[in-house]
């Protein structure tokens, strides 16, 4: 069993580029490893799961590893299962982990969001693309599009989530979760697995991967992308242009 811990506190565990590449390389290896057969991923300190992208750093899509944001959002393949232990915000990036993640645990004070529009962007590393596949339609547009948090009890009503629990027994959920997956049989486990993403990936799930770069690549280059951005760092409220 492997927990891995996005330990960037300071910046409420949001990811640069480097910190993509180093999951990205955490989670090659514990594909690898036939002596690791599930993943738990949370955040450290008591804040933040993962507040998205440090924006300083990390805007452009095309630094971050193949396998994406966290080294997980594009790995639609991976034959192991991943539990999320959310002990804080999910924002953006961060919902997107959970999101690639088989089964996700949150404490009572998380919220969840995707704030990329309020900064010119959008939630083009899972958001988009699967977050209307784990809960109703109305109710992912509605986090889409109005950039507004949920709490813990509504993404639990959803089901973005499968628990929700005081920080104290957090780990110890996920890690009952993980205790009753390694039960299983590893090929089975692995079988189930791939037959299930096989089928979201026939309902389109993969496909951003191939028109990402078409429907999304001029957003990226946008002035108002640059201008979210900036007012973003300067701590000032943006003037959309539209274009």
């Amino acid at each position: 069993m492997l927990i891995v811990t996005i330990d960037r506190p300071d910046a409420r565990n949001a990811l640069n580029v480097e910190a993509h590449h180093e999951l990205g390389r955490i989670f090659d290896d514990f594909e690898d490893d036939p002596s690791l057969r599930v993943a738990i991923v949370t955040g450290a300190g008591d804040k933040a799961f993962c507040a998205g992208s440090d924006i300083k750093d990390d805007v452009d899509p095309d630094r971050k590893p193949i396998s994406g944001f966290a080294g997980l959002s594009r790995r639609f393949d991976l034959r192991k299962p991943v539990i999320a232990a959310v002990n804080g915000f999910a924002l953006g990036g961060g919902v997107e982990i959970l999101l690639a993640c088989d089964i996700a645990v949150a404490v009572e004070s998380a919220r969840f969001g995707f704030p990329e529009p309020r900064v010119g962007l959008a939630a083009i590393e899972g958001g988009l693309q699967r977050l209307a596949q784990h809960i109703p339609f109305k109710f992912a547009m509605q986090m889409l599009l109005t950039c507004e948090t949920i709490d813990a009890a509504t993404a639990l009503r959803f089901g973005l989530v499968n628990d929700v629990v005081h920080e104290s027994v957090l780990l110890d959920t996920a890690l009952r979760y993980a205790s009753a997956i390694v039960a299983g049989a590893p090929l089975a486990i692995e079988a189930t697995k791939a037959v299930v993403m096989r089928g979201m990936a026939e309902a389109g799930v993969t496909g951003a991967s191939v028109w990402r770069h078409e429907v999304l690549g001029e957003l990226w280059e946008s002035s108002d992308a640059a201008e979210g951005i900036s007012a973003f760092t300067q701590r000032r409220q943006p003037v959309w242009k539209g274009k």
